[in-house]
């Protein structure tokens, strides 16, 4: 089960270097941490709860891959909800990455918070309007290999250069350069 305190203690050092909507949805997420007695469950739909998404660079960077999402009909990062089984949140990026597009990932880069992204779900049958506070971790893909699986429509790698044909909001490009920033400092420190 995940700790709340550890949550808190991860995003306080999270630095969004100027990028005003992830400062915002950090408070956010903060807050939600800070008050609420469930801030993981997926039934908490006031003011919402924490999900995770997995930003998976490919293996020459270049691209990030996307799922197209079945419910909202939009290309998205691929994520989810909390479960109760996950160890650590960066571990439930890690889960909805894999259930969702199977993509094989290196095991020698561990998740590593680039984004933070409080948006709103549009009502269902059975859950209100609510937030999600999204948690963006990076990861890095071993090959290109993919295999869509039942909850989304279709997975494709998005090339840099087609974030606007697929409209890719600035959360996701904001944390794709994060992401690309931390890959390098990872190649210079070793």
């Amino acid at each position: 089960m995940i700790a709340p305190a550890a949550v808190t203690a991860l995003l306080q050092r999270f630095d969004p270097a100027g990028d005003g909507e992830a400062a915002k949805s950090k408070e956010l997420v903060l807050a939600l941490l800070a008050s609420s007695p469930a801030p993981f469950s997926r039934r908490q739909f006031n003011p919402g709860h924490v999900t995770c998404t997995g930003l998976v660079l490919s293996p020459g960077r270049d691209r990030i891959l996307l799922v197209l999402h079945r419910r909202l009909q939009r290309w998205l990062l691929p994520g989810g909800h909390v479960e109760p089984d996950d160890p650590v949140i960066g571990d439930t990026g890690r889960r909805e990455v894999v259930e969702e597009t199977g993509a094989v990932l290196r095991a020698d880069w561990p998740p590593l918070l680039v984004g933070v992204d409080v948006h709103g779900i549009p009502v269902r049958r059975d859950e209100p309007f609510h937030l999600h506070h999204d948690l963006i971790f990076r990861f890095q893909a071993a090959s290109d290999a993919f295999q869509a699986s039942e909850e989304v429509r279709d997975v494709v790698w998005c090339p840099v250069g087609e974030f606007d044909r697929y409209q890719l909001p600035g959360s996701i490009r904001r944390s794709y350069a994060r992401a690309l920033a931390s890959a390098q400092r990872v190649d210079l420190c070793g």
